[in-house]
């Protein structure tokens, strides 16, 4: 009885046959974020080097970067990401890509 591909052994296969396929990169870095944020960063990597046009690796790349406590390379993500995503024309990106640019630089505040 064959049991049936976990999700990461489906996009794996799917990398596999198509290793520049930019949605398959993003849902392997999204699969491994929890579990091996490592290898996540590896296929976030990727994105930004092949894809640079993929807007919605920016925010979660600067993300992880965040966590990995790389804020510098996480502000240069956050601002290479917001350029992306006017140049794509995608304003709702563009807004969270501004909003964790700011709470990168401590400038998510409110007024009192």
């Amino acid at each position: 009885m064959n049991t049936p591909a976990t999700r990461l052994q489906q996009l794996l296969a799917f990398y596999a046959d198509d290793p520049t396929d930019a949605f398959t990169i993003y849902a392997l870095a999204t699969e491994y974020r929890a579990q091996e944020p490592e290898r996540a960063w590896e296929f976030y990597q990727k994105l930004l080097n092949e894809h640079a046009d993929y807007v919605g690796t920016y925010y979660h790349a600067g993300k992880l970067l965040e966590e990995f406590g790389r804020k510098d390379e996480a502000e240069q993500v956050y601002q290479k990401g917001l350029v992306a995503a006017k140049q794509a024309g995608q304003q709702h990106a563009a807004s969270e890509l501004r909003q964790a640019l700011n709470s990168c630089l401590g400038l998510d505040y409110e007024d009192e």
